[in-house]
């Protein structure tokens, strides 16, 4: 296992530095021992002169002593010496042995806490697969709703009663394309999910080819609804026809980014739901829905992502905005443009904040500044073309860019 091979590698690398550091060098000398060679080769040089006739008797004899007293005083300084070094030398291996100890038993004892020895290799492409296979092993749309009752969502007699009529009469027209419309809408109401689902089956096969966009997400929030939040095989299908007729569709959008994170594929859900945010509208349905999730959807795909980076006003703002009047509402704007103008300036930061700057200038109708921010950005994210078509939305949203 790859965790065996990490501890083996951990060992060799400890013991080498360990080794390294404790191990006696040859060179590693004191000043008083230099001298004390330095010393015993001046004499060895002091019988070479009197040989050569440079010194007579009596000046080699006087060298030779002075060179001896120099000797005599650097060996006693070189035993001090070795007396002082000795103690560091052994607290230092014993301090070294103590820290690397440290680390390997802490190294492998938080393991121990929270890693997990048994776990097997998670390659990217075995991950891929095991979302692929997980999609297609899912439970179908009728198994789902038998897992969900349906709601008892209290209402008047007389509606329960026309409700019920409504009901009578759609078994003697199953075709009447209005009743069923209109049974589709006061099942869901009252929380019949299952069958606002079967009435919204039977609106899809009377109009056929002529369904709209509309018509699909409706039918398949449905039966998303129907299923506590579980977009199953057939809502998913259903949805991938609505964004065949409306690519742009924001509901089916944002279904398609949910059924992406139940699936494994948390990456491609950030990347719907970040479009989504950057392209507004701020009152859109989804909008409050992405921002409660995308965080947790981010740390899935090893994205960190705060609330300060998504797009728009954070949920404290926009409460403390209701109480404003519209000139301190447009001042509490501009603060936060300006601040988070001066942060990008100064730090850089995402292509969301870029586009979150470049559409706010466009609200508060500075459009030369929007327009220098926009061309600034391109040269920030030249490189992606996922970001430039990010920062193009905004661009166009506040009106510097066709």
């Amino acid at each position: 296992m790859i965790w065996i091979l990490g501890f083996l590698v951990c060992i060799v690398i400890i013991i080498l530095i360990v080794r390294s550091i404790i191990a006696p060098h040859e060179l590693d000398i004191g000043v008083a021992s230099k001298d004390l060679l330095i010393y015993k080769d001046q004499l060895i040089e002091v019988e070479k002169d009197l040989e050569k006739g440079i010194l007579n008797k009596i000046e080699s004899d006087a060298a030779r002593i002075e060179v001896s007293r120099r000797i005599l005083l650097a060996d006693k300084r070189s035993k001090s010496e070795n007396t002082i070094t000795k103690n560091p030398k052994i607290l230092s291996r014993l301090v070294t042995a103590t820290i690397f100890l440290f680390i390997l038993i802490g190294t492998f004892s938080t393991y121990a806490y929270i890693g997990n020895p048994t776990l097997k290799d998670m390659p990217l492409k075995s991950r891929l697969a095991q979302a692929q296979e997980n999609r297609s092993n899912r439970i179908s749309q009728e198994n789902a709703e038998l897992l969900v009752p349906d709601e008892n969502i209290e209402a008047p007699d007389d509606y329960l009663d026309l409700v019920s009529k409504l009901r009578s009469a759609m078994q003697d027209r199953p075709n009447d394309m209005q009743g069923l419309r209109l049974l589709a809408l006061h099942e869901f109401r009252l929380g019949k999910y299952r069958s606002a689902r079967k009435a919204h089956t039977q609106i899809i096969n009377i109009l056929g080819n002529k369904a709209t966009a509309k018509d699909f997400v409706d039918f398949a929030e449905v039966m998303i609804v129907a299923t506590n939040g579980y977009v199953s095989p057939e809502a998913e299908t259903t949805l991938r026809r609505a964004l065949e007729l409306t690519p742009n569709d924001g509901r089916a959008r944002y279904y398609s980014g949910l059924s992406m994170a139940q699936n494994g594929r948390p990456d491609v859900a950030l990347r719907l739901w970040e479009n989504l945010l950057n392209e507004g509208p701020e009152n859109a349905p989804w909008i409050p829905l992405i921002k409660d999730q995308i965080i947790d959807i981010a740390r899935l795909a090893g994205v960190n992502l705060s609330e300060d980076q998504l797009p728009g006003p954070n949920s404290e703002q926009i409460d403390s905005a209701k109480n404003m009047s519209d000139q301190e509402r447009m001042e509490m704007i501009q603060g936060m443009v300006t601040s988070l103008s001066n942060r990008l300036a100064t730090e850089g930061g995402s292509v969301n904040e870029w586009a979150r700057l470049i559409r706010a200038l466009g609200v508060l109708g500075e459009t030369t500044s929007a327009s220098n921010i926009w061309k600034e950005a391109q040269n920030v994210f030249s490189k992606s073309a996922k970001d430039l078509e990010i920062l193009q939305k905004a661009a166009k949203a506040a009106k510097v860019s066709q």
